[in-house]
């Protein structure tokens, strides 16, 4: 967008003068494997369901304000009460909400980075100091030791499970560590958890750590990213506080009614997650095999993309995106992801399609480095 005229910028906040519009760069291509979107088709039974909750929804009406029903589906989902779920506009509200209720000036957000940019930016919106503890430079670790010094100072402190874009899952008992530690809350992003291993949430923690808070969506497992529906996991006492500061109306009637058609669909759902896993270990088998002869390195990953380290990692995914019509993510900018492009676990198609343009333009890539 055009820069903000002067007399613009003077009206505002002084602090959130030089914020942009998220914009994640994408470019029109045929093979989109940029934004952790889940790309594989769903049935035609489940569109079908799709179009009959539709049918039932009363445009004219205001969409109930607490989206009690779905609410109250989602709760039977995780064995919780309606009163620990929070429907949301995306997880990313979710996030937002939390920050606004609890975060606030001289109230410090302990995030661990390279992670999700958002929490950074929803601080900032809210006037938030941001604490952050480093992963590990090179494998991107968790320290668990400099987390816990910092969460007692901590008003919210935010995991992102498994980690946008590092793909790592944080254990369980850090997550815990990090409960008993903090005075404040505790976020656990889990907005790609579906694709991890079973023992790999902290909801079982929710019923002994009264200040944990986990966010979850429907964007990545149940292919819903276009809906934007998300929601919160958490005792009645955070939920309610966190409902008292949302706008109203932010689930609309149409997300409320979709929403409960997915959660109808829980079976094609799993079975779509174990493709998905499946060709994420077959992608990452292929891209290890170049890592053998080409400078390349992947990241083991337990969401639907996979990071990769590489030189002139920019123009790699400049000619992609040119070159073969395939979009990738560029992380080379970003501090502590030098040389990273993030890859989106497509379809077969898409990932044979990525596979075959990037082996090719990495082995020229390689004769230019001299290798």
């Amino acid at each position: 967008m055009a820069a903000l005229p002067e007399g613009v910028r003077r009206l505002m906040r002084e602090d959130l003068r030089d914020l942009e519009p998220y914009d994640p760069a994408f470019s029109k291509t045929e093979v989109n494997l940029s934004a952790n979107e889940n790309t594989w088709s769903v049935s035609r039974e489940r569109l079908e369901a799709f179009d009959l909750a539709l049918a039932s929804v009363e445009l004219n009406r205001y969409p109930d304000p607490l989206a009690g029903e779905l609410r109250a589906a989602i709760a039977r989902r995780h064995g919780l009460e309606p009163g620990q779920v929070l429907a949301c506009n995306g997880a990313d509200e979710g996030l937002f909400n939390l920050l606004l209720a609890f975060g606030g000036p001289g109230r410090e957000v302990v995030v661990a980075s390279p992670t999700f940019e958002e929490y950074r930016n929803f601080a900032s919106l809210v006037a938030s100091p941001v604490v952050d503890v480093r992963r590990g430079e090179r494998d991107f670790a968790l320290d668990g030791n400099a987390l816990a010094r910092a969460a007692r100072r901590a008003a919210v402190t935010i995991l992102c499970s498994p980690n946008n874009p590092t793909g790592d899952v944080a254990p369980v008992e850090l997550v815990r560590r990090l409960h008993d530690a903090t005075p404040g809350v505790l976020l656990v992003d889990e907005a790609y958890i579906d694709f991890a291993g079973p023992s790999a949430s902290a909801e079982p923690l929710l019923a002994e750590c009264e200040r944990l808070v986990i966010a979850r969506t429907f964007s990545k497992a149940f292919s819903l990213a276009g809906a934007r529906l998300g929601y919160l996991l958490g005792s009645p006492g955070l939920i309610g506080a966190i409902a008292s500061v949302r706008q109203i109306y932010s689930v609309n009637s149409v997300t409320q009614a979709i929403g409960l058609a997915a959660l109808a669909a829980e079976d094609e759902v799993a079975a779509l997650v174990d493709a998905i896993v499946d060709e994420r270990g077959r992608l990452e088998g292929e891209l290890a095999r170049l890592g053998r002869t080409l400078p390349l390195e992947v990241f083991p990953s337990e969401a639907n993309f996979l990071l990769l380290r590489l030189p002139h990692a920019s123009r790699v995914r400049e000619r992609l995106r040119d070159e073969e019509s395939v979009l990738v993510r560029d992380f080379s900018y970003a501090p502590g992801l030098a040389g990273c492009l993030r890859v989106s676990v497509g379809t077969p198609e898409e990932d044979d399609r990525f596979l075959a343009g990037f082996e090719r333009i990495l082995a020229e890539e390689a004769v230019g480095l001299g290798r």
